[in-house]
């Protein structure tokens, strides 16, 4: 591995260096056990801790099939569905690694009873199979985490509607959380030269998934003027919806728990904040039953901020806890636009205000290459940019999802993989130079919070 990270620290070396660099045996990666499925059944959700199901082990190097490469990981990030694999919810991904292997002796690859996992990665191409020809050893790469296979005609308009559509790194197995990680060439795209390897690392999923929800006509079809609910805002998911609106001449309405990422949310740019901590919001009476009346004293408070106006799309990710509220809150004919369900997955709210006023409920999962690759075209432009937070190295990985888990965190958490240590990586100092306090921008805050809870 010494090597590998040699010649990537070099200035002088060559992609014929990196094609004839020695490849390891093994490898360090970030594994769940299958045999350790149940070790958290019983227990609540916000009990079950990824310390304690997370493992650092050495693999063996997995085989390199046609139109894949083979990444040395400089550094990835956690994601919530790191936290969901390793809490083995809603399902274990063990049964995503069978199922795939079932598809073809390739894919038996992937059916372990060990499962690599991440879904982000910044890093070097070492190797490419067959078939490929627009990547080469020593192309500085990030990864976006759409694994398809594209043999049946479904997904050829839209790759996130085939068939065998799957998530790398929480469906498939050889993910980002490692020293080297398996991909197709088709998540490849350019690392942004200004960044350090952690901040290429962070955006992948998040800005990915908050293009294609907000941005793309396969999701809400933003456009300017539009009044914009987004909950979480300052978080790994929200971050990125805050910048896209803002970018795109809307107006967000940032919905957040506390007073420290209300002043992230301001920091970017965004002035129409709701602490629903502060204000104390409580949609739900019991486990049972919503409150209307806590919806309408929202929507009153979302008329407040915009001048009278309701709210043309909803950025929902929440799930269950805010759902109701969601629809309601829109406006009529309106979007509500969901991807994932961080508080649950069984949705309820009151149709009337959804078929009464003709608004829309539309489904959003990651994004297809295109939407990726215009997602990080932005960052690489430096429209839009990291929201990483803080860093942790690889074998602290089970601390940072914890983190995620707890929502302790604001933006991204990154992860160090080969990387030694932070700040390498950037190729264009004068686009670094002209954004460092938006790429710092979170970071900053969660060092001041850090420093205020010590004082305290």
């Amino acid at each position: 591995m010494k090597e590998i990270l040699d010649a990537i620290l070099s200035s002088d070396s060559t992609s014929a260096d990196f094609a004839n660099v020695k490849l390891p045996e093994s490898y360090r990666a970030v594994t769940l056990h299958k045999d350790e499925e149940q070790m958290f059944a019983g227990l609540a959700s916000r009990d079950k801790d990824p310390r304690k199901s997370l493992h650092l082990d050495d693999v063996p190097l997995p085989e390199l099939g046609p139109g894949e490469a083979l990444v040395a990981v400089m550094a990835s990030a956690v994601n919530y569905n790191t936290v969901w694999s390793s809490i083995f919810e809603p399902v274990s991904t063990f049964g995503f690694l069978e199922r795939y292997g079932r598809l073809s002796p390739l894919t038996k690859r992937h059916d372990l009873p060990y499962h690599v996992l991440g879904s982000d990665l910044a890093g070097v191409v070492l190797r490419t199979g067959a078939g490929v020809n627009a990547w080469k050893p020593g192309d500085e790469v990030v990864a976006h985490c759409l694994s398809v296979e594209l043999e049946s005609s479904d997904g050829h308009n839209d790759t996130m509607m085939d068939p065998e559509q799957r998530i790398w790194g929480f469906e498939t197995n050889f993910g980002g959380l490692a020293q080297l990680a398996l991909v197709k060439t088709n998540q490849l795209m350019p690392k942004p030269a200004h960044l350090t390897w952690e901040e290429a690392a962070s955006p992948g999923l998040v800005n990915s998934t908050a293009y294609r929800q907000l941005v793309s006509r396969n999701g809400a079809g933003m456009k300017q003027g539009d009044n914009v609910l987004i909950w979480g805002a300052s978080g790994g998911l929200g971050s990125y919806a805050t910048q896209y609106a803002l970018a795109g001449g809307a107006t967000p309405i940032c919905v957040v728990s506390s007073p420290e990422k209300a002043d992230i949310c301001r920091a970017m740019g965004a002035e129409a904040i709701i602490d629903r901590s502060a204000e104390g919001y409580r949609f739900w009476k019991d486990e049972q039953n919503q409150d209307p009346r806590e919806w309408k004293r929202l929507g009153g408070r979302i008329r407040e901020l915009t001048g009278g106006e309701d709210v043309d799309i909803v950025f929902e990710h929440p799930g269950r806890e805010t759902f109701g509220a969601s629809v309601y809150v829109t406006r009529k004919g309106g979007t509500i636009v969901t991807c994932a369900s961080t508080s649950g997955y069984m949705h309820q709210y009151d149709n009337r205000y959804l078929w009464m006023s003709l608004k829309k409920i539309v489904g959003s999962h990651f994004a297809n290459y295109r939407e990726a690759w215009e997602a990080n075209r932005l960052v690489a432009k430096g429209r839009i940019h990291p929201t990483l937070s803080r860093v942790y190295p690889l074998e602290q990985t089970g601390q940072a999802s914890l983190d995620v888990h707890q929502n302790r965190h604001q933006g991204k958490v990154g992860v160090l993989c080969l990387a030694p240590e932070e700040g390498l990586g950037v190729r264009d100092a004068e686009l670094r130079a002209k954004h460092l306090p938006s790429i710092n921008l979170f970071r900053e805050i969660d060092e001041r919070s850090i420093q205020t809870s010590r004082d305290i």
